[in-house]
C-alpha cells in the first residue's frame, strides 16, 4: 500500500497529457459552435454527419487506409528476412547490424522524408543519372509511390526491431528438435521459427500501420497538395481552417481505425499464443 504514493505523478502525467486531450477531443468531436467560445457549443453529430456524408471525405479515408496496409505488407516482406538473417549472425556482429539500421533513426524525421526530395526530384540524384544515360527525367515525386517509399523508409524500423527481438529469444533447442525429428529447414521455420515469431511480427504490424495511417508529413512533402490523407486534411482544420469540431471528428474516426486494427493484431497474436503448445 505504501507504494501507491509513487503512482501519484504518473497518473497526474497520464491525466494531464493523454485523458484530458482525449476527453477534449470528443468533447469537440460532438459539439458544434465557436471553436475559440466554449458558451456557443451545444451538442451536436453534425461533424460526424458531414464527413460520412461526403464522398470526398470517405475516398481520402479509404486511400489513407490503404497505403498504410500496403506499406505495412512491404515493410513485414522486406523486414522480416532483415530481421532473421540479422538475428542469426554472433551477438557482436549482430549488434554492429542492428547499430547501423536504427543510426538513421536519430535523424529528426522530417529531415529524412526531405532527403527523399533530393533523390526523387526532377533534378534529383536518381533522375540526374537517368538524363545522363540519355532517358527523359521520370515524375518520381507527388504520387502514391513516392507516399509508399517514405513511409516505408521511415517505418521499416518499427517492423524489423520488434520481429529480430522475438527471434533472438526463440530457444535453439526447438529447432534442434525439430531437424532431430527429421524436419527440413523450410519445414522448421514453417512450423517452428515462424509461428513463434508471431508475436513480434503482430507487433511490427500495429507500429507500422498506426503512424502510417495518421502520417501528413510524408503525404504533405512527397504527395504534394494533391495527394492529402486523412491525417493532411485533420492537421488543415487545426490549423488553417479552425474548425475544430470537424478536425476533432475526423481524429475520433482515425481513432477508431486504429483501436480496431490494435484489437484485431492483440486477438490474432493471443489466438496463436494459444496454439504454441501445438506446433507439432
Amino acid at each position: 500500500m505504501k507504494f501507491k504514493r509513487f503512482t501519484i505523478p504518473y497518473i497526474l502525467w497520464l491525466s494531464l497529457f493523454i485523458v484530458i486531450p482525449l476527453l477534449l477531443i470528443v468533447f469537440y468531436a460532438l459539439s458544434s459552435g465557436d471553436s475559440q467560445n466554449f458558451s456557443t457549443f451545444e451538442f451536436s453529430f453534425a461533424s460526424l454527419e458531414r464527413f460520412f456524408s461526403s464522398p470526398v471525405y470517405i475516398k481520402v479515408l479509404i486511400r489513407s487506409v490503404r497505403l498504410a496496409v500496403v506499406s505495412t505488407v512491404i515493410c513485414l516482406i522486406l523486414g522480416y528476412p532483415i530481421a532473421y538473417i540479422i538475428s542469426k549472425e554472433n551477438p557482436k556482429k549482430r549488434n554492429v547490424l542492428i547499430l547501423m539500421f536504427v543510426i538513421p533513426m536519430w535523424m529528426n524525421f522530417l529531415l529524412r522524408t526531405y532527403a527523399w526530395l533530393t533523390l526523387l526530384g526532377k533534378s534529383g540524384i536518381i533522375n540526374s543519372i537517368i538524363m545522363k544515360l540519355g532517358f527523359q527525367p521520370l515524375e518520381l515525386l507527388y504520387n502514391d509511390t513516392a507516399i509508399l517509399l517514405g513511409m516505408v523508409y521511415n517505418f521499416l524500423p518499427f517492423m524489423v526491431l520488434p520481429i529480430f527481438s522475438v527471434l533472438t529469444k526463440i530457444d535453439f533447442k526447438l529447432i534442434e528438435a525439430a531437424e532431430d525429428l527429421g524436419a527440413n529447414k523450410i519445414t522448421t521455420f514453417r512450423r517452428v521459427v515462424f509461428p513463434l515469431s508471431l508475436p513480434g511480427v503482430m507487433t511490427g504490424i500495429s507500429m507500422v500501420f498506426i503512424p502510417a495511417v495518421s502520417t501528413f508529413v510524408i503525404s504533405d512533402l512527397l504527395g504534394g497538395s494533391k495527394a492529402s490523407l486523412i491525417g493532411n486534411l485533420i492537421e488543415q482544420q487545426f490549423r488553417y481552417t479552425g474548425d475544430w469540431h470537424f478536425g476533432s471528428a475526423m481524429s475520433i474516426i482515425l481513432m477508431v481505425f486504429i483501436l480496431i486494427t490494435m484489437a484485431l493484431t492483440s486477438k490474432f497474436d493471443k489466438e496463436k499464443e494459444g496454439e504454441g503448445g501445438g506446433l507439432w
